[in-house]
C-alpha cells in the first residue's frame, strides 16, 4: 500500500480530484424548493443478474426541502410481479455498503422466500455507483469500524464532502425508503435488515409505523444506535473466544490472554478490530487464542502476523463499502462522551479523556479503557466538523405491534448478543433465534442453516 503520510500538495490534489467525482457523480441538479417526484426510471435488466430489473429512484438531496439538489439511487427488483406475499426490501449494512451488486447473490442464497416475496434492493444514500470518495480515509479504514485513521485523513474528508454530508444521516435514508415504498405503489412492505441495515430497519418503522407488515433483523444494531465506546463488544470477547477454545479444543485460557496482551503491549484497539475481521473468515477463530497465549507469554511475533492480516483484509474500494458514507452518517447519528454532532469540536477531546478517567475493569474486561475510547469510528467522529443534528423519531418507544424475527450468531462480536436482547425488549411481538457457531450476517454467511431456515419459517409461515 502507498504511504498513508502523503505530503501537503499531494493531499490536496486528491482533495480536488475526489471533489470533482463527488460532483459529477452525486448530486443531479433540480429546481430549487422543487422535490423530486418518486419513481422508478430507466428500468433496464441489470447486468449480470437477469432475473432483476435494475432502475433509478431520484430523492432530494435535502428531504426538507431548503437546500437544493437530488440523488439518483439505483435500485433492483426481482421479476416476480405477482409476489403473494409483496416486497421484501433487503436493507445491507456498513453503513456505506451498497445493495444492487448483491441483488443475484441474495436471489440465490434466500431463493425459497422469492416463490412468495419480490425481492427489492437498494443502494442506499451514499453508496455504490454514488458512493461518498474519501481517498486517504477510505486507504486507512477499508472495510472496517475499528481501524484508527489519522486527523488529516478525516478533516479531509470531510471537506471533500462538503457541507452536504449533513444530508446522510440515517433519518435521510429513512426518507428515501418511503420514497422507494411510493415509487413500488406499495401500501406496506417487508424489511429485512442486516447490521447498519437493522438499525435502518427498525428506524423506518418508528417513523413509519403503518407501512411495515414485518421485520427481519439480522446481526442486530439496536434502535438506540451505535455504542461508541463498544462496551459491549468489549465483554463479550471473552465469551466468544472461551466458547470456539472449547469448540477447538485450544487448550488455553483466551479471555485471561487477551487481558494480559492489552496490559502489556497497549494495542487494545488493534487487536479488537482484528478479532472483528477474523469472525468474517473463521467463527471459531482457530489459531487466534495460540497466538495470544504465545504473546502473553513474551512472544508477539504470530499475533503480529494475525494484526498484518486483518489489515489486508481491511482493504476495500468506495463502492464496496464507503467510508465517506460511513463517517457522514454515523457522526451524524451518533451520541458520544462529547455529546453529539453539534458539540463544537474543541472541547471534544476533553470529554472524551474524562470519559475514559471514569471507566473502570468491570466494563471494559479483557481490554482497558483506552481501547474503549481509541477505535477508529470514535476517533473519526471526535475529528469531524461540527453539524447541526437531524431529529429522528424516539428511539425509546417500542417497535410496531407486527411480527419482528431478531437473529443473531453467538460468535458476532460486530454486533454482539447483548444488543440483540436489547432490542428484543422494544419489540412487543419479537421472537429471537441465536445461531450457535455463527458470526455476523447469520443469513448469508452462516455454515448452519438453521438461521436461514428460522426466516423461511418465519416469512413464509
Amino acid at each position: 500500500m502507498p504511504n498513508l503520510r502523503t505530503r501537503t500538495r499531494a493531499r490536496i490534489g486528491a482533495l480536488l480530484g475526489a471533489a470533482a467525482l463527488w460532483a459529477g457523480t452525486a448530486l443531479a441538479a433540480a429546481p430549487p424548493g422543487q422535490a423530486a417526484e418518486p419513481g422508478l426510471t430507466d428500468a433496464a435488466p441489470c447486468p449480470g443478474a437477469a432475473a432483476f430489473s435494475c432502475a433509478t429512484l431520484t430523492v432530494p438531496l435535502d428531504h426538507g426541502g431548503r437546500t437544493p439538489g437530488s440523488l439518483n439511487l439505483r435500485v433492483a427488483v426481482g421479476a416476480n410481479t405477482r409476489a403473494p406475499k409483496g416486497d421484501l426490501i433487503f436493507l445491507t449494512g456498513g453503513p456505506g455498503q451498497p445493495g444492487v451488486p448483491f441483488a443475484s447473490h441474495l436471489g440465490t442464497d434466500l431463493a425459497p422466500l422469492f416463490t412468495q416475496y419480490r425481492l427489492v434492493m437498494i443502494d442506499q444514500r451514499g453508496t455504490g455507483g454514488g458512493a461518498l470518495q474519501c481517498p486517504e480515509l477510505q486507504q486507512q479504514m477499508g472495510s472496517s469500524d475499528l481501524a484508527v485513521p489519522t486527523k488529516d485523513a478525516v478533516t479531509d474528508c470531510a471537506a471533500v464532502i462538503g457541507p452536504n454530508r449533513r444530508f446522510f444521516s440515517t433519518a435521510d435514508t429513512v426518507a428515501d425508503l418511503d420514497q422507494l415504498r411510493r415509487a413500488l405503489g406499495d401500501r406496506q412492505f417487508t424489511l429485512d435488515g442486516v447490521s447498519y441495515g437493522s438499525f435502518v430497519a427498525e428506524r423506518y418503522a418508528l417513523a413509519h409505523p403503518n407501512r411495515v407488515s414485518r421485520m427481519v433483523l439480522d446481526s442486530v444494531v439496536p434502535q438506540q444506535g451505535w455504542d461508541a465506546l463498544d462496551l459491549a463488544a468489549l465483554p463479550a470477547s471473552a465469551r466468544v473466544l472461551t466458547a470456539a477454545c472449547a469448540a477447538t479444543n485450544c487448550g488455553t485460557d483466551p479471555a485471561t490472554d487477551l487481558a494480559t496482551v492489552v496490559r502489556r503491549y497497549r494495542n487494545g484497539p488493534a487487536v479488537l478490530n482484528m478479532l472483528t475481521m477474523w469472525e468474517f473468515i473463521d467463527p471459531n477463530f482457530a489459531g487466534i487464542p495460540q497466538d495470544l497465549h504465545q504473546a502473553a507469554a513474551g512472544n508477539p511475533a504470530p499475533l503480529r502476523h494475525d494484526l498484518d492480516v486483518a489489515r489486508q483484509i481491511d482493504v476495500a474500494a468506495p463502492d464496496e463499502l464507503s467510508q465517506g458514507l460511513h463517517a457522514s452518517t454515523l457522526c451524524s447519528d451518533g451520541h458520544y462522551p462529547w455529546g453529539t454532532s453539534d458539540t463544537p469540536v474543541a472541547g471534544r477531546a476533553a470529554a472524551l479523556e474524562r470519559t475514559r478517567d471514569r471507566l473502570t475493569p468491570a466494563q471494559t474486561w479483557p481490554y482497558d479503557a483506552a481501547t474503549a475510547t481509541g477505535t477508529g469510528s470514535l476517533l473519526t467522529c471526535l475529528n469531524w466538523p461540527r453539524e447541526p443534528v437531524p431529529s429522528p423519531p424516539s428511539p425509546d418507544r417500542p417497535l410496531p405491534r407486527v411480527p419482528v424475527l431478531l437473529l443473531g450468531g453467538d460468535r458476532d462480536l460486530s454486533t454482539p448478543l447483548a444488543e440483540l436482547y436489547k432490542e428484543a425488549a422494544m419489540a412487543p411481538f419479537g421472537k429471537v433465534v441465536v445461531v450457535p457457531g455463527a458470526a455476523h450476517s447469520v443469513q448469508v454467511r452462516a455454515t448452519d442453516n438453521a438461521g436461514r431456515q428460522a426466516v423461511y419459517d418465519f416469512l413464509l409461515h
